[in-house]
């Protein structure tokens, strides 16, 4: 692209892309040698800040991520050769700068693993990498999403997640734990790391409102079940379709799930995720993201029957937590009992879970603050509601939550 034609809006516009396809790839590349995450992340931020400075001026490089690599790899070696680096790192962990780093991904089995992310996600999920890090290290170091933003999901401090996220690079720098991707008989105890990441892709990209992500998320999650073949990965595609169907019937104003009109769905979403979800439950085995699914199916029956089946999700919800006791698992369980018994039950189901968690998960207090206003009990109610309405970042769920206020 000529220089005279490229605008600051084209230039940012090409390196969002970039930013967007190829971020994870040019991280994993640099850090293949060394397994400093850190640095090789420090080393393509930088290059995209060059790219924004030159690109403007010079024009879009016919190959955008190559013109990346080779300024993030020289930022790399010029670390690796100042002053501070030499007196803070041992002198055999510093790799030679003129070896090619490139060998991480030569490897890949285009069979195996199509998508180059899903390889890199494979990459993260390490066994040596502590378990309580690996879904966060692959949302920020893979998928781009900063610390407070996969902080959301784990409902955590962001400053806590940003603290958590450095310990675990510093420890694969300081173990040397390889960064290559795993082979056929190492692949599997890795899937359900990647498929948590997966999933809070999803999650963070349908908060923001960000479509074209959560689209994203659909196509590595369809693509690893279609790779590995197991009912939990067909179970996430079967989520992620289902749940991305409503994306048009959450628009302005905030409507709740059991108060949407299923008329105004994706039908081509929906029966997608039924069938999806039809090949997950042939697999014999029963998992969370194969459950979570059903009950969005349960929803999505009411296209037909005009009710919701709410027997049915107390048995999904009961057995979902049985499968995996999440915080998102036990307080969804307390908003279906508090349906189907009545809100005081579902309020014991809630106050049973404890945790210094709840205090910064919102739909912990969004489902309080309904089963508070339900049972009568109006200034607890209204203090749910405001507690709710600060927690989200969304102002039409904000406003949702206010006007449900008593």
């Amino acid at each position: 692209m000529d220089s005279e034609h490229v605008t600051r809006p084209q230039a940012w516009a090409a390196a969002e892309h970039a930013a967007r396809g190829s971020r994870g790839r040019l991280v994993a590349l640099l850090a293949a040698r060394s397994g400093d995450l850190a640095l090789a992340e420090d080393a393509v931020a930088s290059a995209f800040e060059q790219a924004l400075r030159i690109w403007p001026e010079q024009g879009v490089p016919a190959n955008p991520d190559g013109w990346l690599l080779t300024v993030a790899r020289n930022r790399q070696r010029d670390v690796w050769k100042s002053a501070a680096h030499r007196t803070t790192v041992p002198l055999e962990s510093v790799p030679d700068s003129g070896v090619d780093t490139t060998s991480v991904l030569d490897d890949i089995d285009a069979d195996a693993i199509p998508d180059r992310r899903l390889a890199l996600l494979f990459v993260c999920a390490h066994p040596a990498i502590a378990e309580s890090v690996r879904t966060p290290l692959m949302l920020q170091t893979v998928l781009g999403f900063d610390a407070a933003q996969v902080a959301s999901v784990f409902a955590v401090a962001p400053s806590a997640m940003a603290a958590r996220l450095v310990r675990a690079k510093r420890r694969i720098r300081v173990a040397r734990i390889p960064f290559v991707v795993p082979d056929r008989a190492t692949m599997p105890e890795r899937i359900p790391a990647v498929l948590e990441a997966v999933y809070g892709c999803f999650t963070i990209a349908r908060t923001c409102g960000d479509l074209a992500m959560a689209s994203e998320a659909l196509h590595l999650a369809t693509t690893l079940a279609e790779s590995v073949d197991e009912p939990e990965a067909w179970g996430l595609a079967a989520l992620v379709a289902l749940s991305l169907s409503r994306a048009d019937a959450t628009d302005t104003p905030f409507v709740p799930l059991e108060e949407q009109d299923p008329a105004s769905w994706d039908t081509v979403l929906v029966e997608r995720g039924e069938e999806l979800l039809g090949r997950a439950s042939a697999g014999g085995r029963l998992g969370r993201f194969q459950l979570e699914a059903a009950m969005h199916a349960v929803h999505a029956a009411r296209r037909h029957t005009g009710v919701t089946d709410w027997p049915a999700l107390d048995t999904l919800s009961r057995a979902l937590v049985e499968v995996s006791p999440t915080l998102g698992a036990r307080v969804a369980r307390a908003a279906i009992v508090g349906r189907t018994r009545g809100p005081a039950a579902g309020l014991a189901v809630l106050d049973a879970i404890g945790g210094s968690a709840t205090a910064r998960y919102q739909p912990f207090h969004a489902v309080r603050a309904d089963l508070l206003a339900r049972a009568g009990r109006v200034d607890d109610a209204r203090t749910a509601f405001d507690r709710a309405a600060e927690l989200t970042e969304d102002e039409a769920i904000r406003a949702w939550l206010r006007d449900r206020s008593p």
